[in-house]
């Protein structure tokens, strides 16, 4: 198999007379003679109850010198719901077509790129979207299904047709069966999806701000996130599908997204962390560390279940893509990963370190993995001032209280943090006599007595002090569009490859929320079933926080807020309550690389300045 493999790299790759092995694919095919064609391949399944078998949508570009020689390529594969909705990339892109109905615009660059060298790049729009048939379910077996089966036909094990309902046959001879997956947000999501079916043939994937569990996209530990619904985003990404009704669909997705936030099958349906095990491919990631749209407790807990060889890029950037904070080394990445598990080329890119990470705008540096430390417990103890303590590795004593109420914001629980709060309580750490790197993702357990029978607790780590950071809360969420372009591989009339620069939006900040964390008193017991609470009797809850890296700096104060319901991000409880808490029973549990925080008393800032909050919004965003 390997010299099948190596047979086929041979012949896209330049090779130095003087060179034992291939340095990697080279620009040698014409990109503007590149096939282009669709195959509609059935999925199995009947989203929209019309009697027939779905069928999704498989735009092809391939280069034709190697299939008129009978030399088979590997495929990079990007499956979305968006591309006749929403667009894809910084730029929006959507895909389009000639009078025929054949694939010209192919969005994003990967075809540019990578068909000149020696592969085929396969769009594939998600069942119920553009020109797939069925319906979108959210993550479900039928999203899945959309790029699994499609991995299938590559490899000879499904059916494809030259049209969307008629009988004629098409096969992938030209395909080795090697595929890789890529995509942001939603497309990176069913990456990691089809991934977790284990399927044959998958042999890396790459997802970019993607989700591992969908529950935890729209829940966090029964808490309701602030991200629309499921519904609500099938009804956006199906507005210009074939004309297929598919009511009864998001009728089953308004059903099985319960709104008491509780785990169920609906959501283990989607939740490709429980399907790990089965992961064979390599995983080459991204994540934005200020993402608030797919938030980081999706890249952490899925990095952490996985048992293949893997790396990720953490930036201090929002939702964005590499190629539009870090837009060369990206592009570099990316050609050895694919080189490398698509062709065999021994290029020495899965022995470069498992993470690099954005300490500061464009100030990257490499470790070995991530995450880079294990967990120390620090527990929250009373000061002088009300509701305003110190968070150390001694357990306090005595309750301190808060009232919720709508309205209130984590920002605004951070923006003064010497004074009383009738919202929330504080603990810092006092001035850190070294740097204290956080690595991986913290855990808060909480003892607290509500004073109605529904309660919300969120959770934030603070950074302190004076710093400047990718502006993740702007407009773009930590770049700006220059109005230069560059040009990432070959083009064609319709298909070009150049796009807008961009450069780093940075700002000056006094403080850094760097992890948030939310959940209902009522799921303490479980995440599956709600437990009636009692006014005035205590419950204890463990609940994550958002995965990080994050170095705080020496002379800064890290601290933890506790208050109820985090407006900004989570919809309040029925009744809001008075909950007060048990600072013995109390504490946080921080991943940390080496030693625990030391530090040396101080005051905390009077007043820093603190960053704008972020609007919350649905995949849309994607």
């Amino acid at each position: 198999m390997l010299a099948g493999i190596l047979a086929v790299a041979a012949a896209v790759v330049a090779v130095p007379q003087a060179a034992a092995k291939p340095r990697g694919s080279e620009p040698v095919y014409d990109f503007t003679q590149a096939v282009r064609e669709t195959a509609w391949v059935d999925i199995g399944l009947d989203g929209d109850g019309d009697g027939r078998s779905d069928r999704v949508a498989a735009d092809i570009i391939r280069p034709r010198e190697p299939a008129a020689r009978g030399t088979k390529v590997p495929v990079i594969m990007d499956a979305s719901p968006y591309y006749s909705c929403c667009g894809r990339g910084n730029e929006s892109e959507l895909k389009t077509y000639d009078s025929a109905g054949r694939p010209v615009g192919f969005p994003l660059y990967y075809d540019n790129f990578f068909v000149p060298r020696g592969y085929a790049v396969v769009l594939v729009d998600l069942a119920g979207t553009n020109k797939s048939r069925g319906c979108t379910d959210i993550g479900g077996p039928s999203d899945v299904d959309s790029a699994r089966k499609v991995v299938d036909w590559l490899n000879g094990r499904a059916n494809g047709y030259t049209t969307a309902t008629g009988s004629a046959r098409t096969n992938a001879t030209w395909s080795t069966g090697a595929v890789g997956m890529i995509g942001k947000s939603y497309d990176g999501t069913v990456a990691n999806g089809v991934a977790a079916t284990g399927v044959d043939g998958l042999k890396t994937i790459v997802p970019i701000g993607a989700i591992s569990s969908w529950y935890d996209y729209y829940r966090s530990d029964g808490a309701n996130l602030r991200q629309g619904s499921p519904a609500g985003l099938a009804q956006t990404v199906s507005q210009r599908n074939g004309g297929q009704n598919c009511a009864a669909a998001n009728r089953k997705l308004t059903e099985g997204a319960t709104a008491n936030g509780d785990y169920n099958s609906f959501w283990l349906d989607r939740d490709y962390v429980q399907s790990a095990s089965k992961v064979k491919a390599s995983v080459l990631a991204s994540h934005g560390l200020g993402d608030l749209n797919v938030k980081t407790i999706n890249f952490g807990q899925w990095w952490e279940a996985l048992r293949v060889e893997r790396k990720v890029w953490l930036t201090q950037a929002g939702h964005v893509d590499p190629f539009d904070y870090r837009r060369s080394a990206w592009v570099d990445t990316l050609h050895k990963w694919f080189d490398h598990y698509l062709l065999g080329v021994d290029n020495g890119i899965e022995k470069t370190p498992g993470a690099s990470v954005e300490r500061a705008p464009d100030v990257w540096v490499d470790q070995a993995a991530w995450p880079a430390g294990s967990a120390v417990t620090l527990r929250p103890s009373a000061g002088g001032t009300p509701g305003v303590g110190t968070l150390g590795t001694t357990a306090g004593t005595g309750t301190a209280s808060f009232t919720d109420s709508s309205g209130q914001s984590s920002n605004g629980w951070a923006a003064r943090p010497t004074e009383t709060s009738s919202g929330r309580v504080l603990f810092s750490t006092g001035a850190l006599a070294k740097d204290l790197h956080v690595s991986g993702t913290a855990k808060v357990t909480v003892t607290a007595t509500p004073s109605t029978s529904t309660a919300r607790l969120s959770a934030i780590l603070v950074d302190y002090g004076p710093a400047t950071i990718r502006n993740y809360t702007g407009p773009k969420e930590g770049i700006k569009n220059e109005v230069t372009q560059s040009c990432w591989g070959s083009s064609a009339t319709g298909n070009d490859a150049c796009y807008l620069n961009t450069s780093t939006d940075s700002v000056s900040v006094g403080l850094n929320i760097i992890s948030r964390g939310w959940a209902d008193l009522a799921n303490h017991r479980s995440l599956s079933q709600e437990s009636p609470l009692t006014p005035g009797q205590p419950y204890t809850m463990t609940f994550r926080l958002a995965s990080t890296d994050h170095v705080v700096p020496q002379g800064h104060q890290l601290a933890l807020i506790i208050g109820g319901t985090d407006g900004s991000f989570i919809s309040g409880p029925a009744q809001y309550p008075k909950i007060t808490v048990d600072l013995g029973k109390t504490s946080l549990a921080l991943p940390v690389a080496g030693a625990g925080p030391a530090a040396v008393p101080a005051p905390l800032p009077s007043a820093p300045v603190q960053i704008a909050p972020a609007g919350v919004s649905g995949l849309e965003r994607g």
